[in-house]
């Protein structure tokens, strides 16, 4: 029954693709490349962020997202570049492809504005004839799902970002094209553009302790607007414990350890609302960072943002 349950879900989620599309990660806070190019060059030094995330655990064909990314300033510090790669797969569907970013930034008084461009390319695959209800011999015979999808598509999307060591604030809408990924008169498949709306602020408590609250606020054509709000508690700028709340969707608990000023990793677990919880054990989500040039005098913004 189980299996039944969700394989009926895939297929929903497949044909319609009227909710959010973009891969969802727990910890963009400490990974805002995958949701606004302008973030590119903003830690000050070549920084390699991975993530991976594997979502509703226990449930066969459920969504799994890895994310590799790399992003620096170049020498004038008035441009930052970054690059990102990516596969994320959801039952028979799976899309891989990369990012290319660049910012222009500019140094105000006492902040940075900066400005971002992204282009690159999705490879997106479906195969609906190996969706199989469970005990079935045979594949469903419905003509809905004899037809797969084969395609690569553009992708190009803009940003906006303000920053200094204590806030940031941003608006990104990573992919303006509405495409149409797969017609037929059974089945047809549309990518929509989403909007993305951050901001975060770091509080001093103490001297050792801080205080980060940070919003994500993100909508798409077809589905509710959805806010993620999250709340990190620093600890001698080496240790964080947080917690996240995502309207209709999960309570998200993480911590983050600073284990060398250029190393830091970072686990987050999801505990689904609504009655899915009942048939997976939750989601887990890691993200690593390694920085190049790291040095003293870059302490605030690359530990906090």
């Amino acid at each position: 029954m189980k299996k039944i349950i969700y394989s009926i879900l895939f297929i929903l989620a497949s044909v319609s693709l009227m909710a959010q599309q973009d891969a969802m990660y727990s910890q963009y806070m400490f990974n805002m490349m995958a949701v606004n190019p302008a973030y590119a060059g903003s830690r000050e030094v070549l920084s390699i962020t991975g993530l991976s995330r594997a979502q509703w655990v226990g449930v066969q064909g459920a969504p799994i997202s890895n994310t590799l990314s790399f992003d620096m300033p170049i020498k004038s510090k008035h441009v930052g570049l970054g690059l990102q790669v990516f596969n994320d797969k959801v039952g028979v569907s799976s899309s891989s492809g990369f990012y290319a970013s660049y910012a222009y930034r500019i140094k105000l008084e006492r902040s940075t504005l900066a400005f971002g461009l992204q282009g690159g390319l999705v490879h997106f695959t479906t195969q609906y004839a190996q969706l199989r209800l469970d005990g079935a011999q045979t594949v469903i015979a419905d003509k809905a799902f004899q037809e797969n999808a084969n395609i690569i598509i553009p992708s190009a999307g803009a940003g906006i970002y303000l920053s200094d060591d204590r806030y940031y604030i941003g608006a990104s809408l990573p992919n303006f094209f509405n495409t149409q990924i797969s017609s037929s008169t059974q089945v047809k498949v549309n990518k929509y553009d989403h909007l993305f709306l951050m901001g975060g602020y770091v509080f001093n408590l103490t001297r050792d302790f801080k205080l980060k609250p940070s919003v994500l606020l993100k909508a798409v054509k077809g589905a509710p607007m959805q806010l993620d709000v999250n709340v990190n508690f620093w600890m001698y700028d080496i240790f964080a414990i947080g917690a996240s709340y995502r309207t209709g969707d999960a309570a998200v608990g993480m911590i983050e350890l600073q284990a060398a000023p250029n190393f830091r990793i970072g686990y987050a677990y999801d505990y689904g609302f609504g009655q899915l919880r009942y048939f997976h054990s939750g989601s887990h989500e890691l993200i690593l960072r390694y920085e190049f040039g790291y040095t003293k005098d870059k302490i605030l913004t690359p530990r906090y943002f």
